[in-house]
């Protein structure tokens, strides 16, 4: 049922989009020209979202289980943050490596290798008996999925080249890469309640093993669109471990004092390996971050806009189910329920912001899908104690819900618009690292905020849940000020209305 069928591949061009109907074929970097008229296009998309959701939803999946996790394989409770960032921190550092290496070896090639890593890491943190087994298991997933998800963004962008498909394609996988955060949490809650919370982490083996054989007989093999088969280690390598540094000083800043020697030095340190990741990229003859990409004009802008925006998005998750478990009582299948309502505003807020991208430009559905957003985590942010679900957490979950929509929609869009085919994979790849980094950074800065708050007011006497409460409340209310100046942010990107891959056509 999977096997390609001949009859795609040489349909007549009468029945393709005019402006496709004589490039439909394979090119050096697989195929091109197709269009969602066809089968074989359909069931491109279909697995390339697969893809996706499988990658996503590893973000957010053992958000529910980490009471759990917790009690189980006994993490301090502000080392448990350390399940969600892990995961982040592999899955942003490496996706430049894994978006260069998808242009030197074949994105096809580079889908079979991360979805083996994911799938063997997922079964060793599924058997992990201490914590630190587990987070190395989360640390290899991140690594798997930064090898996958370029290498399918990439392949959707240059496999769609009508202007109508590639927008209808672009908007399918932004509704699903948005909905994917709720849905993982919904998974996590059933798999928790029901087999147990090492099932998060087991359910993964059985969706390789779906996506594997799916991408060996979907997927045509490309030839690597890159010359040169040298690797930038180095700079991935420094990337990441700046990365991990600065987001490892941010947790124990809490602990040891934000003025104390140790998180000045954590802080300074950050900075010094990033800039010498800089001067290697400058200096490198194949520098894994080619710098010259940001000439494209918006491109820089766009990505910052998702790194700032999903900082604020992405950690929502991880407070709002603590506090619904932990202070409203909720079971772990009640918590993930509690996201169904999301999960299904997001699927329709993307196909909306779509739409509207097409007849307004992706700037100005970038800025108040964000504003929406902001709205609804300010409105969360003011949840009580005694919360009920239908008036103080569903209200700010819609609002957040129809603006994260919109904002994976043009922001995807505009981050694409005018790069050329041959660096299809290194945009993808900065695109989404800036997205993972920007929730891993997000997690720790809110959640040492959130911490700094609950530590002052249990020294104060204050009840546990009093405290957790508030906590939530400033981390939120800080998430909603990172999503309000991506809004910002988002007025120097590139305000596009058509194919982002087609220079300034439609563009402002």
């Amino acid at each position: 049922m999977i096997a390609l069928n001949s009859r795609d591949s040489q349909a007549s061009p009468t029945a393709q989009d005019p402006q496709t109907a004589q490039t439909a074929q394979t090119g050096p970097t697989g195929p091109t020209g197709l269009t969602l008229g066809s089968w074989r296009g359909r069931r491109i998309l279909a697995l390339l979202c697969a893809v996706a959701l499988l990658d996503f939803i590893d973000a957010s999946i053992t958000n529910v289980a980490l009471p759990h996790i917790l009690r189980s394989l006994h993490f301090t409770a502000q080392s448990l943050q350390w399940v969600p960032s892990a995961y982040l921190l592999t899955y942003g550092g490496f996706m430049l490596l894994g978006g260069r290496l998808a242009d030197l070896l074949g994105r096809r090639n580079l889908l079979i290798a991360g979805t083996v890593v994911v799938g063997v890491s997922s079964l060793i943190g599924g058997f992990a008996g201490d914590a630190g087994l587990f987070i190395g298991a989360r640390l290899a997933q991140g690594l798997g999925a930064a090898l996958m998800l370029p290498a399918a963004l990439s392949t959707l962008t240059t496999t769609f080249t009508a202007t109508k498909d590639r927008q209808t394609a672009l908007g399918v996988w932004a509704g699903v890469a948005g909905l994917a955060s709720a849905a993982g949490i919904l998974l996590g809650g059933v798999l928790t309640e029901g087999p147990g919370w090492r099932w998060v982490m087991f359910v993964n083996p059985i969706a390789c093993a779906l996506v594997l054989p799916a991408v060996v007989a979907v997927l045509p093999r490309d030839r690597p669109a890159a010359r040169t088969h040298r690797f930038d280690i180095l700079g991935s390598l420094l990337a990441t471990g700046g990365m991990l540094l600065l987001v490892y000083t941010l947790v124990k800043a809490p602990d040891q004092g934000w003025g104390a020697a140790a998180t000045w030095a954590g802080l300074g340190g950050t900075v010094v390996v990033l800039a010498v990741f800089v001067v290697v990229e400058r200096t490198v003859s194949d520098p894994i971050l080619p710098l010259d990409i940001f000439r494209v004009r918006g491109l820089a802008a766009a990505n910052l806009t998702g790194l700032i925006g999903f900082a604020g998005m992405l950690s929502m998750f991880y407070f709002l189910t603590l506090y619904m478990q932990n202070v409203l009582g909720y079971s772990p299948i009640a918590a993930g329920a509690a996201y169904l309502p999301l999960t299904f505003a997001i699927g329709v807020s993307a196909g909306i912001g779509s739409k509207l991208l097409t007849k307004f430009g992706s700037r100005p559905v970038i800025m108040a899908g964000a504003l929406v957003v902001a709205a609804g985590l300010l409105l969360l942010s003011r949840a009580p104690v005694d919360g009920g679900y239908a008036a103080h957490v569903l209200p700010g979950l819609l609002l957040v819900a129809f603006g994260i929509g919109p904002v994976f929609v043009g922001v995807t869009t505009a981050a694409n618009a005018g790069v050329e085919p041959g660096r299809a994979g290194l945009a993808a790849a900065l695109l989404n690292s800036s997205q993972q980094i920007g929730g891993a950074l997000g997690l720790a800065i809110f959640s040492a905020i959130g911490a700094a708050r609950v530590h002052h007011l249990l020294g104060a006497g204050r009840p546990v849940p009093e405290a957790t409460t508030s906590g939530m409340h400033y981390a939120l209310a800080a998430g909603a000020a990172f999503a309000a100046a991506s809004a910002l942010v988002a007025l120097a990107t590139k305000n596009t209305h058509e194919d982002p891959a087609h220079g300034a056509a439609g563009s402002e």
